[in-house]
């Protein structure tokens, strides 16, 4: 059934409780004196009485008087915003406290400004006001790139090396740069390029790799510095460096070509230490024998040289005797070399005695000496000698018998 019905007999107002007559009683009750919708006042102020009868203040209003309910209504308006706000202050600052890990930095930004840098551990700063941004200040990073590249004899060379670093100041690597990292493999590829543009080929792929990283390392940490980045380099490595693909045959031939010149030229050094010592000690042994030799001859000039002296000496002294000895002395030296025999056949002496073997081997020793005969050779010829020399004194002796005889 309609609460309205045509004909305006029986009016059913879902907002006033009853039918007309109940309007008419009430007078200002729920609807009011003409029927209409409720007042939104009085549904919001059942609202509160029923929120603070909940919160324990409908005792305090419903002993009190007529003319004091009107203050209570209105003090209760103000309660419920007011413990809403310090609900919400009580949240606000419970969450403004953090932990700092003990390997992390907190940088504290006031209102987007760098305010200040926190250690490990609780903190509090208050939030929306401040901001705070942890930083890892012990964490190994790295970075590694492959870069082509011109050398100083006009080469190209593929170099990879990678670098490990860390966050030295947190507060220049939030705010001075945008990106580090981005700054930081810009800076490495141009360190790099400078370092390998000033150098050959050679030295790069070979015995120059070591010598690079160092170079590398100090001038990339010197363009950090001037950029303000806030990292600290750890260690840099060369990876590899070669030649490009394209050429990369040609050059393992030159660089095996390079390896068989250094062997080659390892073999000669140790030929040359081989030989040299050895060369040595002979050019010693014949120096230390041409001393021994000047010492010997400077010696004997000396001792001829006093002999001489003494000599004149006593020469002074008796002139004819020593010069007798003299010429006896010289006699002998001279005939004493010779192997002819001189015989005096005036005072009859037909018969005497020769040394044969010391004449045979005189006569053996200078034949030795002229013609390089054996020794048989010289002692059938010294045999032939003395037999020739037997028949001549068998002959004479026959001869002087003869004479004898007649």
């Amino acid at each position: 059934m309609a609460w309205n019905e045509p004909g305006g007999g029986n009016q059913h107002d879902p907002w006033s409780g009853g039918g007309r007559n109940g309007d008419k009683k009430g007078g200002g009750g729920n609807g009011g004196g003409n029927g209409g919708p409720p007042d939104l006042d009085e549904a919001l102020k059942k609202f509160q009485d029923k929120l603070n009868g909940m919160l324990g203040n409908g005792r305090k209003r419903r002993g009190g008087a007529g003319g004091n309910g009107g203050n209570g209504g209105s003090t209760n308006a103000f309660a419920l915003p007011g413990i809403i706000g310090v609900i919400l202050v009580a949240i606000w600052a419970a969450s403004g406290f953090y932990l700092v890990d003990q390997s992390e930095r907190g940088v504290v930004l006031r209102f987007g400004k760098y305010n200040d840098i926190v250690g490990p551990g609780l903190h509090w700063n208050p939030p929306i006001i401040d901001d705070v941004r942890e930083v890892n200040v012990t964490k190994v990073r790295s970075l590694s790139q492959t870069k082509s590249m011109l050398t100083q004899d006009e080469n190209i060379v593929e170099v990879q090396m990678s670098v490990q670093y860390q966050v030295s100041n947190p507060r220049d690597f939030l705010l001075n740069v945008r990106a580090p990292e981005i700054s930081l493999e810009n800076a490495m590829d141009s360190a790099l390029r400078h370092e390998v543009g000033s150098a050959d080929m050679n030295d790069i792929l070979t015995s120059g790799r070591e010598l690079l990283a160092s170079n590398v390392k100090s001038r990339l940490q010197s363009y950090l510095d001037n950029y303000g980045v806030g990292l600290t380099l750890q260690t840099i490595n060369v990876e590899s460096t070669s030649a490009p693909a394209a050429v990369q045959d040609s050059f393992d031939d030159v660089i095996k070509a390079r390896e068989d010149r250094q062997r080659t030229i390892n073999q000669a050094l140790a030929y040359e230490n081989s030989i040299l010592p050895e060369a040595q000690g002979q050019a010693q042994r014949i120096i230390e024998e041409a001393e021994g030799y000047k010492e010997s001859v400077v010696a004997k000039s000396q001792g001829e040289a006093n002999r001489f002296t003494s000599l004149l000496t006593e020469y002074q002294k008796a002139p004819e005797i020593i010069r007798e000895r003299m010429y006896l002395e010289t006699m002998g030296e001279v005939l004493g070399k010779t192997n002819k025999v001189l015989v005096d056949v005036e005072n009859g002496n037909s018969l005497m005695y020769l040394p044969l073997d010391k004449l045979a081997n005189k006569s053996s020793a200078a034949a030795e000496d002229s013609s390089g005969m054996s020794r048989s050779e010289l002692d059938r010829v010294s045999r032939q000698a003395s037999d020739a020399l037997s028949r001549s004194q068998s002959t004479d002796s026959s001869n002087s018998i003869r004479r004898e005889g007649r």
